[in-house]
């Protein structure tokens, strides 16, 4: 099985906010879904949940949990960082990703071109 920091990275306090959600979940066999879909303001957004495994996914053990990928958001997930912003003013989930060449002023969303 891959190691996640191939695909993503994530940050200790993210990875401790998410075990946080997934226990509250209170669902067996759910791990976190990373992915990228078409829609917002920069052309992609990225796509965060917990889910189930779908038949397909890239599978990786990150942190204590499980974090599932489709074979289409791969390819943009690359490299990138999932961080959490906690406080006043945190955003929450916070998505860095080297491989964007924009993205729109809430970083939710961006643009590979």
């Amino acid at each position: 099985m891959p190691e996640t920091k191939q695909f993503v990275a994530i940050t200790p306090i993210a990875a401790e906010e998410v075990k946080k959600l997934i226990e509250a979940e209170n669902k067996p066999g759910i791990g976190l879904r990373l992915g990228v879909k078409g829609g917002g303001c920069s052309g992609l957004s990225y796509d965060l949940g917990f889910t189930e495994k779908d038949k397909g996914d890239t599978i990786v053990e990150s942190n204590g949990f499980q974090v599932f990928m489709d074979a289409k958001s791969l390819i943009y997930l690359k490299g990138m960082e999932l961080d959490f912003q906690g406080g006043l003013q945190g955003k929450g989930f916070v998505f860095v990703n080297p491989n964007a060449k924009s993205t729109c002023g809430c970083g939710e969303s961006f643009s590979l071109t």
